[in-house]
């Protein structure tokens, strides 16, 4: 413990202030409607609020929710905005321990939230024709964004996963059922799997969306990239890495 009159205590007493300061300024304020647990480590979070408002929305951008300080933050993709009655929901995965994990578990209608955003994460107008799309628990909300948004095409999703009941309970409430789930495996030996299943589909011109976890994002993307498949048709995003906090 610090002492009286040590020369941190006022500098955090300032940190404080300065993160209230910037809370106010730069970030939209919400608070939480409705949270619906959707299976063990799921929940869908509905927040509302005046800021949210007349707000324009593309599928596939984020927004940051301030865990308690405007220094600490984490990102999620919305599923759906209702610019009119301001309104936005979130499919948020509890990946184990941190604010983030703490925030998803434990938050409860009638919450303040605070946000920043919406801002561009992947740049949806790239792909076109039919969509693949790889991820993980942190990437369901962007499949059902993308279903959404290409209601027409053809959207193949695959996703690695610990706990292959309960995602699929996941995307039973997303009307999804058809995704491919491919159970986490030891040394990763499970991503020959997926490789094969997404390299059977360079040869069908598509868009390729790789998501989640860093390592295994740029594993994928070389393995694309081996078999000639268009750089422009491969968008990347890694939302998360072992270790690491920040990535969005």
């Amino acid at each position: 413990m610090l002492p009286a009159g040590s020369p941190e205590r006022p500098m955090a007493k300032a940190g404080g202030r300065l993160s209230q300061v910037l809370i106010k300024l730069l970030m939209r304020q919400a608070h939480v409607v409705a949270v619906e647990t959707l299976a063990p480590r799921f929940r869908l979070i509905t927040l509302e609020g005046e800021a949210l408002k007349d707000v324009a929305w593309a599928p596939g951008q984020k927004i940051q929710v301030a865990m308690g300080s405007a220094f600490i933050a984490r990102t999620y993709t919305p599923i759906i905005w209702n610019a009119a009655a301001g309104r936005t929901c979130l499919l948020a995965f509890e990946p184990g321990h941190g604010p983030g994990s703490d925030w998803v578990r434990d938050v409860a209608p009638g919450e303040p939230c605070s946000i920043f955003g919406p801002r561009p994460s992947l740049d949806l107008r790239r792909i076109a024709g039919p969509i693949a799309l790889f991820g993980d628990e942190t990437s369901l909300g962007l499949a059902y964004t993308l279903a959404q948004a290409f209601p027409g095409e053809r959207v193949t999703c695959a996703f690695e996963v610990d706990d292959v009941t309960a995602t699929r309970q996941v995307l039973g409430h997303l009307d999804m059922r058809h995704a491919e789930l491919f159970a986490r495996q030891a040394h990763d030996a499970h991503l020959q799997d997926v490789e094969a299943r997404l390299l059977n589909l360079v040869a069908d011109s598509t868009s390729f969306i790789l998501t989640g976890k860093a390592g295994t994002v740029q594993r994928l993307r070389l393995s694309l990239k081996s078999y000639a498949a268009p750089t422009v048709a491969v968008l990347t995003k890694a939302y998360w890495a072992p270790g690491k906090s920040g990535l969005d």
